[in-house]
């Protein structure tokens, strides 16, 4: 594995136990300047991972506590005169960072959840006829809990596409909690982490080596035929968007760059598709019927689909 990948993955590690695949994803995320939508329960260290990653990078992080009471303005931004000058002066809000955690997504209004479609998109905010840049890198590393409903807001697909990948933490196994409580007995974990292991710059620079990773077109045409399946069949209401495909394309880059390698293997584009795909997933009646999940319809597709030889 890459030296920068494996320094920044054993930092996280100092802090989550016994999640290294999802921490992975995660970096494969934010080297393709994607957005991660954490979808877990309450407790499983969400919160400790966003932090653990931006305290590894030494980069700016922000946590945003979604309720139903927030405003645009608390996520963007707002104007404000000054007393003593009598101009306009822009007062950031929680977007101005590297790293932004948006706790329990789904608990903000429609109105909040639009005000990050720009912030996720663009990598800008305009307020008052200005646009401002956010810092480089920057990540939204949004959370929900998938099984209480009460109180929240629907996700809309436009904004559910715009996530570069969907994870889940997942409880830890008895051992790995036993570690989790001996870390936790005498003080925060998030201290073990003296300094940043990868600066920011070197994020940047490595973003552009992942870009420059080779995909054969006949991995091209796989992640196409792959997406295109989910587009024509009955039991799929809402198929992967191209802005999907263009995720998969990415993260499979990012994949094979992690692991050292100049080139794009059908095997990086399974290692991703779960991840970067299965939200964007709509299945029909007959879909929940006979698959139940997303996750399981896209493993139905990649069993179907003709892996490229050589």
């Amino acid at each position: 594995m890459n030296n920068q990948i494996q320094a920044l993955l054993d930092s996280v590690e100092q802090v989550i136990v016994g999640k290294r695949p999802v921490i992975t994803r995660v970096v494969a995320a934010l080297l393709c300047n994607g957005h991660v939508l954490i979808e877990d329960v309450p407790g499983v260290g969400k919160t400790q991972l966003a932090a653990s990653l931006s305290r590894s990078l030494g980069g700016s992080f922000n946590r945003i506590q979604l309720t139903p009471d927030i405003m645009p303005s608390d996520v963007v931004g707002f104007s404000m005169v000054d007393q003593q000058t009598g101009k306009l002066e822009y007062r950031p809000g929680a977007a101005m960072c590297n790293f932004l955690l948006a706790d329990e997504i789904n608990r903000a209004s429609p109105k909040v959840q639009s005000s990050l479609l720009e912030v996720m998109e663009e990598y800008q905010i305009s307020l008052d006829g200005q646009t401002r840049p956010l810092p480089r890198p920057f990540m939204v590393l949004a959370t929900q809990n998938p099984v209480e409903t009460y109180g929240t807001y629907h996700l809309p697909e436009a904004q559910m596409d715009r996530f570069f990948m969907r994870i889940s933490m997942g409880y830890p196994t008895p051992e790995e909690e036993m570690r989790i409580l001996e870390r936790t007995e005498h003080y925060n974990p998030i201290e073990n982490i003296k300094a940043p292991a990868v600066t920011l710059d070197s994020v940047l620079r490595l973003q552009q080596q992942v870009a420059q990773v080779t995909v054969a077109d006949s991995v091209k045409a796989y992640i196409l035929s792959i997406v295109s399946a989910t587009r024509s069949m009955e039991e799929v209401t809402l198929g992967v968007s191209p802005r999907g495909s263009i995720a998969l394309y990415k993260a499979a880059k990012a994949n094979a760059f992690m692991f050292e390698r100049s080139y794009v293997t059908p095997g990086d584009v399974k290692a991703m598709a779960e991840c970067v795909l299965a939200h964007r997933i709509l299945l029909s009646a007959k879909g929940k019927t006979v698959f139940g999940t997303p996750q399981a319809c896209l493993a139905s597709v990649l069993d179907r689909v003709a892996v490229p030889m050589g």
